[in-house]
Formats: C-alpha cells, sequence, structure tokens
C-alpha cells in the first residue's frame, strides 16, 4: 500500500496541515464501487493536478443513498485498502454526505477534481470550491465506463 488510509477527513484535516506547507493539494471524491480502467485513469490524471493526491470515498450508507439497493457491492474498508494501493494516492478518507461540500468546506484542495462526466459548470460542489479559492480541474477519460452499467451486465 502507498497511500495513507485516514478514514475520518476531521482527522485527515490535522495531519494534513503541517504537510501542506508550501505543497499543492488536489481532492477527488467518489464511491469507487467496483474499480474499473476509468477509476484508475481518473486517479493517475488526478496526480498530476498538485503535489499531494487525497481520494475521498462515500461511505457505504451514503453510496446506497446515492445508488440504490445493494450497493455498494464492495465495503468501504475494501474500497480504500484498493484505492490507497494505487501509484500517486497520498491519502483516503471517506464522508458520510452524498455532496462533498463538508469535505471541500474542511480539507480546502486547492484543486477539486471530477472525472469527465462532469464540466466545471455542473460540478455540485463549484460554489464552494470557488468561495475559497480553489479550483475545479476535468481529469480522466471519456466517460465510457461505469460500475453502475458493469453490474447491470452482470
Amino acid at each position: 500500500m502507498t497511500a495513507t488510509i485516514v478514514p475520518d477527513y476531521h482527522e485527515l484535516q490535522e495531519r494534513l496541515a503541517p504537510l501542506r506547507q508550501g505543497r499543492s493539494l488536489a481532492l477527488t471524491n467518489g464511491c469507487f464501487d467496483l474499480l474499473h480502467v476509468g477509476h484508475v485513469r481518473l486517479l493517475s490524471a488526478a496526480s498530476t493536478q498538485a503535489e499531494l493526491l487525497v481520494v475521498a470515498l462515500n461511505t457505504d450508507e451514503s453510496v446506497h443513498q446515492t445508488k440504490g439497493e445493494g450497493r455498494p457491492l464492495v465495503p468501504l474498508e475494501e474500497r480504500m485498502e484498493i484505492i490507497a494501493a494505487i501509484e500517486g494516492v497520498d491519502f483516503v478518507t471517506s464522508f458520510p454526505e452524498t455532496l462533498a461540500n463538508d469535505l471541500l468546506d474542511a480539507l480546502r484542495p486547492d484543486v477539486h477534481v471530477k472525472g469527465t462526466d462532469w464540466t466545471e459548470d455542473t460540478v455540485p460542489e463549484r460554489e464552494i470550491v470557488a468561495a475559497y479559492g480553489g479550483r475545479i480541474a476535468i481529469c480522466g477519460d471519456e466517460k465510457r465506463h461505469s460500475s453502475t452499467e458493469i453490474i447491470k451486465r452482470r
């Protein structure tokens, strides 16, 4: 494992403070249920946006609220361990909300990274990122991969 797992993002906020002295921070978030090549490509691109990369995963309850019955297929602890093993990821955390507003307000990354299924204008957290002076980066390959679609093919 290459990344540090800190399940509570409030604790991560405290741990990041001394590490951010003169270093930029990128954050991306999502369910990351059934890891696929689109996730790997997003994380690889996200790691080039700043000197430190935090990946925040929705908790099992927030995945269930967003994705519905039977989700997530992979429990949070396992999803976090898988993401932590990916090169370029520095920290993995989780958040219980369906939107990342509170997470972003706490960590205030220099760059909030979203996949290509978003535009800078459609990112739900865009106002909070703008309010603290951060920027949004759209990264990864064209959105052709989806955990939901993989599950539907079963």
